[in-house]
Order: C-alpha cells, then sequence, then structure tokens
C-alpha cells in the first residue's frame, strides 16, 4: 500500500530535499495549516456550536460579520502570534495590521488571510473556506508598519486555502507547483492527495454572478453573451454556468477541472475598481492558478503585478482556464 505523506512531511521535504522554502516558513505553514484544522471542526459543529448566524458587530469594509468570520479571526491571530515565525499579520476583518506583541518573538514574515470567505454561505451548508498568503518582510528598517504588506502578488512566498466542505480540504503553493492535502479526521493531520495539480487551457464553463449583468462593463458582457449563444454562436460550443458565492468554492471547482472565475468591475460603485480585495483574496488565489498553468488579470494587467496602494485595495478578478482569461483580457484591450 502506497505510504500516506503527511502535510509535515511534504514541508520538510520541500525544506530539505529540494531547498524550496526555509525552515521558519516550514514552521509557520504548519500553525496556519493546524488553525485551519480548528476553524474546519467549529464550522462542522454547525449548530451544535453556537456559532451559526451573524454577530452584533461589523467588519472594516462595513459588512455584518458573521459569528464564525470572528472566529476564524481570532482561532489564526491566537494560532500565529506566539511561534517566533511572524513579525505582523492582517486580515480582512481587521482595520489595520496585527504587530506581534513584545512578550513574543518577531519573526521575518507577515501573514495576511480572509479568516472566512463565503460568509453568505455559512448558514445554508455551503462550502466555504480560508484564504492565506505570505510574505517576507522588508529588512531595510526595524520594526514592522503597515507599508511593509504592500507588496505585489509576484513578492508571495506562500499561499494557499482551505476549503470546508464535505471533505477539508488544504492547496498550497510555494512557487514550485499546487499541492492538495485532505484533513484526514482519524489521523488528525492533512494528507497529500494530489501533486502538480494542472487547469486545462480551454473551457466550457464560467463563473460569474449573472444578477449583475446590467451593470457589467461592454466587453464583460460581450464576453458572456458569446458564451450563452453556445453552438449556434462565435464560440461554436456550449457553456455551463456555476456560481457558488464562495470564492474559495469557486476557484477550488477551477483548479480541479478547470473554467473561469469573474468578479468584475461594474457601474454599481463605478469609483471602486472592483470587489474583492486584492491582498487576502486576489493574490493568493492568482498565484495559485497561475501555479497550476491558468491566468489571472484584473481584465488590463496582470493581478501579481500590481503595486498596491492600500491594505484593503479592492480589485476587479478574471482568473482560470488561460485562454479563456486571455480572450476576456483582449476584449477589455480592444475597448
Amino acid at each position: 500500500m502506497t505510504q500516506k505523506v503527511s502535510l509535515t512531511r511534504y514541508l520538510v521535504e520541500q525544506q530539505r530535499v529540494d531547498g524550496l522554502i526555509p525552515a521558519q516558513l516550514r514552521l509557520l505553514l504548519e500553525v496556519v495549516a493546524r488553525a485551519c484544522k480548528r476553524i474546519s471542526f467549529a464550522v462542522n459543529k454547525g449548530e451544535l456550536g453556537d456559532v451559526m448566524g451573524a454577530a452584533e458587530t461589523q467588519n472594516v469594509q462595513g459588512e455584518v460579520q458573521k459569528k464564525l468570520d470572528i472566529i476564524a479571526n481570532e482561532v489564526l491571530i491566537e494560532a500565529n502570534e506566539w511561534g517566533g515565525h511572524l513579525a505582523a499579520m492582517a486580515s480582512e476583518e481587521m482595520e489595520g495590521i496585527y504587530v506581534v506583541p513584545n512578550r513574543y518573538p518577531q519573526g521575518e514574515y507577515l501573514l495576511m488571510f480572509d479568516p472566512l470567505d463565503g460568509s453568505s454561505n455559512i448558514d445554508v451548508n455551503v462550502s466555504i473556506g480560508t484564504i492565506f498568503s505570505v510574505l517576507k518582510k522588508p529588512d531595510d528598517h526595524p520594526g514592522v508598519q503597515e507599508a511593509d504588506f504592500l507588496q505585489a502578488g509576484a513578492k508571495q512566498v506562500a499561499a494557499g486555502y482551505c476549503i470546508y466542505g464535505p471533505q477539508t480540504t488544504l492547496v498550497l503553493t510555494v512557487g514550485d507547483g499546487v499541492a492538495q492535502f485532505t484533513l484526514d479526521r482519524e489521523q488528525g493531520s492533512f494528507v497529500l492527495t494530489q501533486e502538480n495539480l494542472r487547469i486545462p487551457e480551454d473551457t466550457k464553463e464560467f463563473a460569474i454572478n449573472m444578477s449583475n449583468m446590467r451593470h457589467w462593463d461592454a466587453p464583460v458582457k460581450r464576453y458572456i453573451d458569446e458564451c450563452l449563444a453556445g453552438k449556434e454562436g462565435p464560440r461554436g460550443k456550449d457553456f455551463n454556468m456555476r456560481w457558488i458565492a464562495s470564492m474559495v468554492a469557486d476557484v477550488h471547482r477551477i483548479l480541479t477541472r478547470g473554467g473561469i472565475f469573474m468578479y468584475p468591475w461594474d457601474k454599481r460603485e463605478p469609483e471602486k475598481p472592483g470587489k474583492l480585495r486584492l491582498m487576502y483574496e486576489a493574490n493568493p488565489m492568482a498565484w495559485l492558478v497561475e501555479q497550476a498553468g491558468g491566468a489571472a488579470t484584473n481584465g488590463k494587467e496582470r493581478i501579481l503585478d500590481i503595486a498596491p496602494t492600500k491594505l484593503h485595495q479592492r480589485v476587479s478578478v478574471i482568473l482560470g482556464s488561460k485562454n479563456e482569461v486571455e480572450r476576456v483580457t483582449s476584449y477589455h484591450t480592444e475597448k
């Protein structure tokens, strides 16, 4: 019988055999995985754990928080603040950065996360997840400040997500392809189940919120109209639409079997460049998708090349199967 490879062993081999990651980054990723395991247990308890429903608070985005949003955020902070691997953290749920307290040793990495993506799906038992991104803290000054986080996505040293669905699955890249791990609840550890995930370059599936169609920009509407025209249209094939309203679940499907995901700029709030957050959602997902052979743009440029100016910066997102992303991007360029 083939021996199971644990997440710990996989990361040790990435460090010791392949020399891809230093020991401190390996330990940090193990801590993040353990935190995700705790969040998974809380999610799975549901009503039994009194974690369902909304809290009486709003996050920095002005969105009503779910109880699980707050729990997941606290779990990630408490798990990571004392290990000595991090200098600071930033979360979609917090206005500013969280600097590791002085009573703990400070490390050389910065951790960003969306503690619970897809919050609207919590109460209806649909897949949700945690998205995370790791950067190296600039070493040209002591201490840590918000500006240290404002690095382009291409500077990430690790990124991934954990999806809480029928299985709890951790998907990770350290810049050498994408690996998938499944939580073995009997053993209490993540086990490697797939390596070198690849996204097909072509697809017949798209994911977008069709209720916003009347607000879309012309290039997006053109692309979707062509997909909906089916075999009789300019694409010469029928497309299926999928929309889970949880980015982590939609991207996981694309990493598994291909497709294109779009959350574009629209005319409802024209002053905002998009809905999704560059640092917590777009950058880690874009790197995962690129590492799996896909592409990710904001309609005009590669997402990983965008120089952030704000911690909670928003961005238009088009990612997935390479040829489809390039087609949508070309429509924006032509415009």
